[in-house]
């Protein structure tokens, strides 16, 4: 029975933070950013299924001020239920703080290929995220990699399914591979519903580690996985 009471208590905690979170941040809104996300996987077939990807970033906690706007695509070739494979491109324009100018400061191409693997224990999932990115920003070409360890932890029932509240923590690493190896890391905590089998909602907050700079980030996520297979 203490065990039981430690968990109820932990996971109260947690939710606690995540909710209380987002009001402590209002208070630093200058200093704080948002994030507001959509992300789709679309299967064509048992194997292929598309990868849809916007995000819209603001360098401020009201989403009046852009920061950048990601547009991100890919084909996903799936190995099995537990690991696939993705080769896509992105289209990222970037604007600098209360810029006057209407046009990004800076304009990335890049091309990105990766490789997700999950498991479970017990009633934890863990996705591991292995991404290289080939990237050209203003013309300047850059290689990137990148590894994202990620947690789904169910609270009201024993798996993620139609109507379940779950945690969604994950650390990522991005590493150069030349001149300042390290080029950030990305620390974010979320709640999450899910929906129904195909849709689920994340709130949550991330910290953005630079090599001279850290900052905060509010964020609103949708997943939407329809299926576009017919049906038999």
């Amino acid at each position: 029975m203490t065990m039981g009471r430690n968990i109820i208590s932990n996971k109260t905690f947690i939710l606690l933070f995540l909710f209380t979170m987002p009001i402590s941040l209002l208070s630093q809104q200058n200093e704080t950013g948002n994030w507001i996300m959509y992300f789709g996987m679309n299967k064509l077939s048992d194997k292929f299924s598309i990868h849809t990807e916007v995000q819209y970033r603001n360098h401020t906690l009201i989403p009046n001020n852009t920061e950048q706007l990601l547009l991100r695509t890919g084909l996903n070739y799936h190995f099995s239920g537990k690991a696939f494979a993705t080769a896509g491109y992105a289209y990222v324009p970037s604007y600098d703080f209360e810029s006057e100018q209407i046009a990004p400061e800076s304009i990335e191409h890049r091309i990105w290929q990766q490789l997700i693997l999950a498991n479970t224990i017990g009633r934890i999932k863990f996705e591991h995220r292995y991404r290289i990115e080939q990237r050209w920003v203003n013309k300047d070409y850059k290689n990137r990699l990148r590894y994202r360890l990620m947690l789904f932890v169910p609270l009201n029932k024993p798996k993620i399914e139609k109507g379940t509240l779950f945690l969604g923590v994950y650390d990522e690493i991005f590493l150069n591979t030349k001149k300042d190896f390290f080029d950030r890391n990305r620390l974010y905590g979320a709640l999450g519903f899910q929906y129904n089998k195909v849709s689920n909602v994340q709130i949550g907050v991330l910290h953005q580690q630079l090599t001279d700079s850290a900052k905060w980030y509010l964020q609103f996520a949708l997943f939407l996985n329809i299926d576009f297979r017919k049906s038999n």
